[in-house]
């Protein structure tokens, strides 16, 4: 994957025509999990989901299925989802893995059991990656999926209407600009993707400006809607100032296991402090920019009107082991 991204200056220069909306997105409920069942409810309502699109499955509640068990959830929504269906949503939190994979990956790619074999070594290139398809399952056969998790049925509530409050309010006439920031740390092995951070730059006309920081900047962060950085954990991610429809994510080996592993701090930390869509990975991935979110892609789509699902997935070379989190649909800067 190339650090540098040549394509976003065309990508800005003019906002896409579409994008993926409820018509478009299938939600899979899992009825063994009170949680995926009040808040795929709560989708449906918020979003419109079309009924003939949402699958009830019943599917164990645990953090990794198994390749058979994964096998049987795969099988449902070939036979569920109409040719209409171009992406999907996942009202869960667990199980957020498959073995090595993660559930999204999985689900959209199909099961890579050959990268468990060594999770450190190079996975297979994504057809998503950069595409600028609005229709991946008919264009490509994917259906690229997310999970509404959140670290708890209120939280993922909030989490869903900040997805809605998002779409098309930002980019217009008389709106303040927001931000999108790239934070620098001193910690190597996780700042890798600092080469890949645009320049300073005010784009007046999209109504947005990239801001370039250290760590130990302390400077209040306001009107935040992309936030990238590397470290195992970010301090009160919660005193910045989120935009309905931000994204942010850090580049660290275990921002996937969503339920925490302890030290580091998990993708939906993010969720709950006001962002409304991250990334992470579910197994260790080694340092291999190519398996995080390219951040010049990840802004490039996102600004030119892209959803928060659509961004995210365009923005990762190899996404085998990461999983997507948040509302699929947000759309700040969509026309």
């Amino acid at each position: 994957m190339a650090l540098l991204c040549v394509l976003c200056t065309a990508l800005w220069a003019q906002p896409a025509p579409t994008r993926l909306t409820a018509k478009d997105l299938g939600l899979v409920i899992n009825t063994a999990d009170p949680y995926s069942v009040a808040v795929g409810e709560y989708y449906v309502q918020r979003r419109g989901i079309p009924v003939d699109q949402v699958l009830r499955i019943n599917l164990p509640v645990k953090a990794s299925l198994n390749a058979g068990e994964f096998e049987v959830l795969a099988a449902e929504v070939r036979a569920h989802m109409g040719p209409q269906v171009q992406a999907l949503a996942l009202s869960w939190v667990e199980p957020y893995a498959v073995e090595c994979n993660s559930i999204t990956s999985a689900l959209t790619l199909g099961f890579q059991a050959s990268v468990c074999q060594n999770t450190c070594a190079p996975s297979p290139l994504s057809r998503l990656f950069n595409s600028a398809t609005k229709r991946p399952m008919a264009d490509l056969g994917l259906r690229p999926s997310m999970l509404l998790a959140s670290s708890s049925i209120e939280q993922a509530r909030a989490l869903i209407d900040r997805g809605v409050a998002a779409d098309q309010q930002l980019g217009k006439r008389g709106v303040p600009i927001a931000n999108a920031v790239f934070v620098s740390t001193p910690d190597k092995a996780r700042n890798v993707r600092e080469v890949a951070f645009p320049p300073k730059h005010v784009f007046a006309n999209l109504g947005f400006q990239i801001v370039r920081r250290d760590a130990a900047d302390g400077t209040p962060l306001n009107r935040v809607f992309l936030y990238q950085t590397g470290l195992m954990r970010v301090s009160m991610p919660d005193a910045i100032d989120w935009l309905p429809g931000a994204l942010a994510d850090h580049l660290t080996s275990f921002g996937g296991v969503l339920h925490g592993n302890g030290e580091q701090m998990s993708a939906t930390e993010w969720l709950d402090a006001g962002a409304t869509a991250s990334y992470g990975t579910v197994s260790e991935p080694c340092n291999h920019v190519q398996k995080f979110p390219h951040p010049q892609i990840l802004l490039a789509h996102y600004a030119q009107g892209a959803t928060a699902l659509e961004a995210y997935w365009s923005s990762v070379a190899w996404p085998a082991q990461g999983v997507f989190v948040g509302e699929p649909l947000a759309a700040p800067f969509a026309r």
